[in-house]
């Protein structure tokens, strides 16, 4: 196991992951910092706490509408949507990359 320091809405926490996993693990505290912050920025709720729970509903929610059986991923799992994603990071480097020469 790594540990790894990271920090939410400024408050440090010491994580700990398997090896090889460290990326989407700093991922995940980025997403999680970024909806925590948004809450707390909008001044609506207060308490560290009360941020918490309303960022994981958040998630949840997001989460469960990807699963949804009207949803658009819902005949595909995971993996499918990560390849899915990773063709499209392709199509759009080699979109680009003549736009690289411009500067």
């Amino acid at each position: 196991m790594i540990q790894l320091d990271v920090s939410i809405m400024g408050q440090a926490y010491k994580l700990a992951c398997r090896e090889g996993e460290e990326s989407a693990l700093r991922e995940a505290v980025a997403y999680l910092d970024e909806k925590m912050c948004a809450i707390r920025d909008a001044g609506k709720i207060k308490g560290n706490d009360r941020i918490a729970v309303m960022a994981a509903l958040g998630i949840a929610a997001e989460l469960l509408a990807t699963k949804s059986a009207e949803g658009p991923f819902a005949d595909m799992t995971l993996a499918e949507i990560n390849q899915k994603i990773a063709a499209m990071h392709a199509v759009i480097d080699v979109a680009l990359a003549p736009q690289e020469n411009l500067f």
